[in-house]
């Protein structure tokens, strides 16, 4: 029995896997952003462990005899978030999220530091990477940054919580912009560059070893074995992509949570930071990835759901789907920069945009154009990934937005890619986390990266795709007519 945690950006989610690969629970937990000044994006880690705690007591009311037999633990989570400690580990302030843009001005001075930084980490300084929200903190809250002693990424904030060991692995590393990702192992150079130093920083496991144990208080708390081992475990995507089965050269999908991902496995470490393309290590040894992400995929439709007065997401698409074709070549478009955006613009000051509303269009329309601009920026991230080996004819489709099979379609007609739904595909990540827990006990890669059954294919639509690739031009012109207008009113 494994249990795999997975901290997303607006839940916590649990699952209990067998080792016959049967899911025989899950359980989640909400989350808030906090944005108190504009481009800022934080989460108190104090929320993360009483969502942990709320999952964990749900799993014990339900599945306390599974749980007393639990054999490891695999952890992933939203990947570059800061969490400072100080000589006591205790949080110093809200953690600085993944989709925070206020470090905009530090990425260029990491930049002007580290002339190779690109080639030692391959990527670009973004302000959604660690780096630069330390250099934020140093320069806008300096007697803060004088008592931080331990700087830890989300996932791993709770690992310390669960274990008391500071431990973090090579996927979710790699995105912090200190580690060197050819060589697995931080960069000197990049950390004092941001006033740190190794003593900063966790030690390192690969994901699939056992990096901890359980301390005796937590299992008696939730009635576990004694002495349960902690797999490395995996930032979100590389998880996902373990529990999905995808971790041979070539294999990928497109997530759609709260980001957008698109994501693809390789057999060696292959930057592209030009088009502001991730180029990280996966979670397995001797294995990396390339990743293109947007900054809001599910998050714009439950933005949009929210401003648009639907009831929820689903409401939002059901009512983009009764367009007809007319209709949805006349709807207006939506560019989802509502957090900014990484690949392939690397701009955290772009907007969120509707363009050419009329009168005679509903929020149904408006509803089409978001759904529609999420598959335009995946197909934007699907382009700085043409030169993978070898090419990509199909994709996995994970996350929560996997479920709405009408956007399912659209977005493959957009990207005129087959897309294939898994069966537990919406729970990759977290599936991956306990994959990674069995792996670290022992089990075989061959024996559990298995892919899930197929549920569902879908096919790109010929006229369809046509009709998109023309909108998708308008798309990218809108975009580049519109960019000195983002920087202006920054």
């Amino acid at each position: 029995m494994f249990l795999g945690l997975d901290l997303g950006t607006s839940e916590l989610k649990a699952l209990l896997l067998t080792d016959t690969h049967e899911v025989i629970a899950t359980a989640r937990s909400p989350l808030t952003v906090q944005r108190p000044q504009p481009l800022w994006a934080e989460q108190a880690p104090a929320d993360w462990w009483s969502a942990l705690e709320d999952v964990m007591t749900q799993l014990q009311q339900t599945h306390a005899a599974e749980l007393a037999r639990l054999q490891g633990v695999g952890l992933s989570g939203q990947m570059h978030g800061a969490v400072l400690l100080d000589e006591h580990d205790a949080v110093l302030r809200p953690a600085i999220l993944w989709n925070d843009g206020r470090s905009g001005a530090q990425c260029e001075q990491l930049t002007a530091a580290v002339p190779d930084l690109a080639a030692i980490t391959g990527n670009l300084a973004m302000p959604g990477f660690t780096a630069p929200k330390l250099l934020w903190v140093r320069e806008h809250e300096p007697a803060l940054f004088s008592r931080v002693r331990r700087v830890l990424l989300p996932k791993d904030w709770l690992r310390l919580c669960l274990t008391g060991e500071a431990v973090s692995e090579m996927s979710d590393a790699a995105g912090t912009l200190w580690l060197d990702g050819a060589r697995r192992d931080w960069s000197d150079t990049l950390l004092q560059a941001c006033g740190l130093s190794r003593a900063h920083m966790p030690r390192l496991v690969e994901g699939s070893e056992v990096s901890a144990l359980l301390t005796p208080a937590v299992c008696a708390r939730w009635g576990l074995p004694a002495r349960v081992p902690v797999a490395g475990g995996a930032g979100d995507n590389a998880a996902s992509a373990v529990g999905m089965g995808l971790v041979q050269p070539g294999e990928g999908f497109v997530s759609l949570g709260t980001s957008g991902v698109v994501f693809v496995s390789g057999d060696r470490f292959q930057p592209n930071p030009q088009r502001a393309l991730h180029a990280f290590c996966h979670a397995l040894p001797n294995r990396w990835h390339q990743m293109s992400v947007m900054l809001s995929a599910a998050g714009a439709v439950s933005w949009s759901a929210r401003t648009l007065g639907f009831d929820n997401e689903a409401a939002l698409l059901a009512a983009a789907a009764r367009l007809t074709p007319a209709e949805r070549a006349a709807a207006p478009l939506f560019l989802p920069y509502l957090s900014g955006e990484r690949t392939p613009h690397n701009q955290p000051l772009a907007s969120g945009v509707w363009f050419c509303m009329t009168a005679s269009q509903g929020r149904e329309a408006l509803a089409y154009a978001v759904a529609e601009g999420v598959g335009f920026g995946l197909r934007d991230g699907l382009q700085t990934l043409s030169t993978s080996e070898p090419p990509m004819r199909a994709l996995s489709l994970v996350g929560g937005g996997a479920r709405d099979t009408w956007w399912a379609q659209l977005l493959a007609d957009t990207l005129g890619l087959t897309l294939r739904a898994h069966a537990g595909g919406e729970t990759g990540a977290a599936l991956g986390a306990a994959r990674l827990a069995w792996l670290a006990c022992g089990g075989a890669i061959d024996t559990v990266c298995t892919t899930p059954p197929v549920s569902r294919r879908f096919e790109p639509d010929a006229a369809s795709h046509a009709a998109l690739v023309l909108r998708h031009a308008r798309f990218q012109s809108l975009y580049a007519a519109l960019l000195p207008q983002f920087l202006s009113a920054a």
